[in-house]
């Protein structure tokens, strides 16, 4: 797996929480317009549907799951993105996505998910 990390000026639960809620997907995730799930918050086995900033709807599932601090899924039947909160402070923390080998296109997609998800951590 290839990585990119960053710093986020917010708790790592307010974090989480972003990470984790399938509403505020398309507020931070660039490659993601729109969701559509039975659960609002993530968790083991929750699957649904992302539209792609493409208009393309892909089926996902969350397949990797450590409450608070990972989760990892597939999208269109592919090993796609892993999601990691670490608390580096008491009102810091670091996002990091990890993409499979093949994707590393992905990587300055997943850098701007961790820029906006440190502006709405700190703003909402």
């Amino acid at each position: 797996m290839l990585e990119t990390r960053g710093p986020i000026r917010a708790q790592a639960a307010r974090a989480w929480e972003l990470l984790t809620d399938t509403a505020r997907w398309p507020d931070w995730g660039p490659s993601v317009r729109a969701v559509d799930c039975a659960a609002r918050l993530i968790g083991p086995g929750v699957h649904g549907r992302v539209q792609t900033t493409f208009g393309l709807w892909l089926r996902f599932e969350v397949t990797g799951w450590k409450a608070g601090e990972f989760w990892s899924w597939t999208v269109g039947g592919l090993q796609a993105t892993g999601h990691r909160v670490i608390a580096t402070g008491p009102d810091r923390c670091e996002v990091t996505f990890s993409v499979p080998r093949w994707a590393p296109f992905y990587l300055p997609v997943c850098a701007a998910a961790i820029r906006r998800i440190d502006r709405l951590a700190g703003r909402d």
